[in-house]
């Protein structure tokens, strides 16, 4: 299966992206309305991890539409068994992993695409969480961000998205940008390069978990936001 995703990668894949992201960008204006804070944490050079929290599975397509470097995600495998969704992810340089199996191989691809100065976006969740089990309300996360930073020496940025899981519905799609969506961008996490492996691993993990619920508290006191919105 692994050579089918790499047969979607090459010529005219540039050209796929730059159009679906014309697209997206004019369909985030007309339908949805967007706060995003301390965005320049994002637009610096370099190769790192973007650890992003997930409510719904729309947080690619709102994040990546609002910022100008490209995110290359990891996409849980379920998604490629489809031709025409495969070919789009692809085009998007989103790349599978097994949350159920190993995930060996999406890690090295992580740390090939870091170490080549790209971003690479990771869900350290797992999956869709809400409530209490979302790293926003201190919920636990799988540390695969982590190792890619540890292996590549690259930090970790996590941003906290609030908001998408109201996109599910159709509503929020009409025009005159009924859809809500708050974003905010937290510090860089590094790895603690003069720890074994395993100790950074964890340390990381922890300093990461304390940063979600430090921007998610921030988002809610700047924005006026109520709890409830990851209930």
């Amino acid at each position: 299966m692994a050579a089918r995703f790499h047969a979607y990668t090459g010529a005219g894949m540039t050209f796929i992206y730059s159009a679906g992201k014309f697209i997206s960008r004019f369909i985030h204006f007309c339908c949805i309305k967007s706060v995003v804070i301390h965005q320049e944490r994002f637009e610096v050079p370099g190769g790192f991890v973007l650890a992003c929290s997930h409510l719904s599975h729309l947080e690619p397509f709102v994040v990546g539409t609002l910022v100008d470097r490209k995110i290359d995600f990891m996409v849980r495998i379920e998604f490629f068994r489809y031709h025409l969704i495969a070919r789009a992810i692809c085009a998007l340089d989103g790349f599978p992993v097994n949350r159920r199996g190993s995930s060996i191989s999406a890690i090295r691809t992580a740390i090939t695409r870091v170490r080549a100065g790209r971003i690479v976006g990771i869900f350290p969740e797992g999956g869709v969480a809400h409530g209490k089990d979302s790293v926003l309300r201190g919920g636990p996360i799988k540390k695969g961000a982590c190792v890619v930073a540890y292996r590549t020496r690259a930090p970790v940025l996590p941003v906290a998205v609030v908001g998408t899981d109201t996109l599910n519905r159709v509503a929020p799609w009409l025009p005159f940008r009924r859809g809500r969506v708050w974003i905010i961008f937290g510090r860089m996490i590094r790895p603690h390069l003069d720890r074994p492996r395993k100790i950074a691993r964890e340390m990381m993990a922890v300093e990461l978990q304390a940063e979600f619920q430090k921007i998610y508290a921030e988002l809610l006191a700047s924005c006026c936001i109520d709890d409830r919105v990851v209930a």
